[in-house]
């Protein structure tokens, strides 16, 4: 029988320092990023243990690390900065989807965000 596991992590929040503009790196803001890891169809988790899968806190701690240890001007490159070690580090993620919600991107105009995905395959 054939298996998909899912695991998501939403809405996570991070103040940084990311944009185009100087005065984004200087005064920073509040970020949201979304994060879909696909794992590999073999995995089965009878063992109900941890190591049988992804440790979705060992994923948030990277993505932190990276997305407010390290600075990008465009969020499309800290989605896939994300992406690409997520599959680095962690070897049963066969596709991963990053999603980095801008909401106070420096645009005229009424919006809820600006937001930038990036999904990468094994």
């Amino acid at each position: 029988m054939e298996q998909t596991t899912k695991i998501e992590l939403k809405g996570l929040e991070f103040f940084a320092y990311h944009g185009v503009l100087p005065e984004e790196a200087k005064l920073g803001q509040q970020f949201s990023v979304d994060v879909i890891l696909k794992l590999d169809s073999g995995l089965r988790f009878e063992s109900d243990a941890v190591e049988s899968t992804v440790n979705y806190a060992e994923v948030y701690a990277l993505v932190d690390a990276i997305f407010t240890g390290e600075r990008f001007n465009l969020i499309e490159r800290a989605a896939e900065v994300i992406a690409g070690r997520i599959l680095r580090d962690f070897g049963r993620v066969v596709e991963v989807a990053v999603k980095v919600r801008k909401p106070a991107a420096p645009i005229s105009g009424i919006f809820e965000y600006c937001s930038a995905e990036v999904t990468q395959c094994r």
